[in-house]
C-alpha cells in the first residue's frame, strides 16, 4: 500500500551532547553525551509523520557503513517506510552533533558528505512511491535539481508539494503547494507586516499556502481563505532544534488528512512547542501534548 506521505531529506547520525555553557569551537570535557540517536531533517518529519499515526516514507542517503545499516533499521523500527533509502557505496553516513547548554543556547557540529545528498537517479527510483502519495515533503537543503525533479513527479500525478524552505528558482516555487520557511534570502522576517507582505508574493507565485516564522514571536499562516498570525505557547524551552520539522510535518499530516486549515495551524504550532521542550531534534508527539499545547486561537492579520 502506498505511503500517505513521502518525504525527501537528510538522514544522520544526531548526537546531543549538554554542557554548562555553549563553547565557540569544540566540546569541552565536561560534556555529558545522549546516547547516539537517528536523526536530520528528512528523518525527523519522517517521525513526526509516523507518531501522528500517518503512514509515511523517506527517501534520503546513508552511507555503505555499519551505521547507515543501524540507521535504515531503526527507521525500520519506526514504522518509517526505507525501501528509497540509499546505501551509497563508499559513503559516508552524515554525522549532526547538537550542543547544548543549561541555558538552551546550542551549536551545530555537522559533517554531511557530499555523497549521502539526494540525486535525480536516486528520486527517479522513487518515482512511484512519490506519485501514489498524497503529499511529499521536500527539504531545499537537497541538491536543487532533484528538489525540482521531486516536485514536478509529484505535481504531475496530482500530489500536494510541500516545501521545507523558499525556493529562488520560479519553477519549483510555481510547483508548489505548501511553502514553509524561517528566512527569506538568508534574512529573518522580523514582524508580522514584513511576513504578511512576503507571504503575499510568495502566493503570487504559486503556492496556495505559506508559512513563515516571525523573528523570536511565531508563525504566519498565509492561505487562500485569510492570513493569521500564532504567536509561539508559552511552554518550558530546553531546545528548539525540530521545532520547524515537527511544524512542517505536523501541518502536512493534517492537510493530507483533510482537516480544517485553522485546526491544521494549531496543531502544526503545538507540535513545535512540544519539540522545544527536551533536548535534541527527534519529535516526541503525542495527543495529550498537542492538545495541552495548542493556542486557543489564532490572530487574523489584514494583509
Amino acid at each position: 500500500m502506498p505511503s500517505e506521505v513521502v518525504v525527501v531529506g537528510q538522514v544522520a547520525r544526531d548526537l546531543v551532547v549538554e554542557v554548562p555553557d555553549a563553547p565557540a569551537a569544540g566540546v569541552p570535557a565536561e560534556a555529558r553525551q545522549r546516547p547516539e540517536a537517528l536523526g536530520g531533517k528528512g528523518v525527523n518529519q519522517a517521525l513526526a509523520l509516523s507518531q501522528l499515526g500517518t503512514s509515511v516514507s523517506l527517501v534520503g542517503v546513508v552511507g555503505e557503513d555499519l551505521v547507515g545499516d543501524a540507521l535504515r533499521a531503526r527507521a525500520r523500527a519506526d514504522r518509517i517506510g526505507t525501501t528509497h533509502v540509499v546505501r551509497r557505496r563508499g559513503a559516508e553516513t552524515a554525522l549532526i552533533v547538537d550542543v547544548v547548554d543549561e541555558h538552551g543556547r546550542r551549536r551545530y557540529l555537522e559533517h554531511t558528505p557530499a555523497a549521502t545528498l539526494v540525486t535525480e537517479t536516486d528520486v527517479i527510483a522513487a518515482a512511484a512511491p512519490i506519485s501514489a502519495a498524497c503529499s511529499l515533503i521536500v527539504q531545499l537543503q537537497q541538491p536543487a535539481p532533484a528538489a525540482l525533479l521531486a516536485a514536478r513527479l509529484a505535481h504531475t500525478a496530482g500530489t500536494r508539494v510541500v516545501l521545507d524552505g523558499a525556493p529562488e528558482d520560479p519553477e519549483l516555487l510555481a510547483l508548489a503547494d505548501v511553502v514553509r520557511a524561517d528566512l527569506l534570502a538568508g534574512r529573518p522576517l522580523p514582524d508580522i507586516e514584513t511576513a504578511a507582505d512576503a507571504a503575499a508574493d510568495l502566493r503570487r507565485r504559486g503556492p496556495s499556502l505559506v508559512v513563515l516564522e516571525v523573528s523570536g514571536r511565531g508563525n504566519l499562516f498565509a492561505g487562500p481563505d485569510g492570513t493569521w498570525f500564532v504567536p509561539n505557547v508559552e511552554t518550558e524551552v530546553v531546545d528548539t532544534t525540530g521545532a520547524g520539522d515537527a511544524l512542517i510535518a505536523t501541518l502536512t499530516a493534517a492537510l493530507t488528512r483533510r482537516r480544517p486549515f485553522e485546526t491544521a495551524a494549531r496543531l502544526a504550532v503545538a507540535a513545535a512547542a512540544a519539540t522545544t521542550e527536551h533536548a535534541g531534534g527527534r519529535p516526541r508527539l503525542t495527543r495529550p501534548d498537542l492538545d495541552r499545547l495548542q493556542p486557543e486561537h489564532l490572530e487574523e492579520v489584514h494583509a
